[in-house]
């Protein structure tokens, strides 16, 4: 069975930090999907009080389990009743183009609302 979940200990979210290259701190987050103990993919993000900034996303290659995760992360967020989600400027925006969340490309945003739409992937 497959399961998508913020990750809760913390020293597994520093690992993660730590491998992928980003400084960890006390809004950093991961939600990670599993089919066991085999990890299907990732989003890693910081999150406050008033936005998330996703920085990595994977996997790029599995569009179904790449939305998956995104809605998941971005529920982590509305959860906190935080509307503004936005992804890293050095993070590709083709994922969320094929996934048809961006609600504007020049300021980076994500659209929460489409969270509670069906999956329009673009292939």
């Amino acid at each position: 069975m497959i399961t998508v979940m913020p990750e809760r200990d913390k020293e597994k979210v520093k690992t993660v930090f730590a491998e992928n290259g980003f400084e960890y701190n006390d809004n950093s987050g991961v939600v990670t999907a599993r089919c066991g103990d085999e990890v299907l993919g990732f989003c890693i993000y910081y999150l406050d009080d008033s936005k998330m900034e996703i920085l990595k996303i994977l996997p790029t290659d599995d569009l179904l389990t790449a939305d998956g995760i995104l809605r998941s992360t971005i529920h982590v967020a509305c959860e906190r009743f935080v509307m503004d989600i936005r992804y890293a400027k050095d993070l590709d925006s083709d994922i969320f183009k094929r996934l048809d969340f961006i609600k504007n490309e020049e300021e980076r945003t994500l659209n929460a609302d489409k969270l509670f739409g069906g999956c329009h992937c673009q292939g």
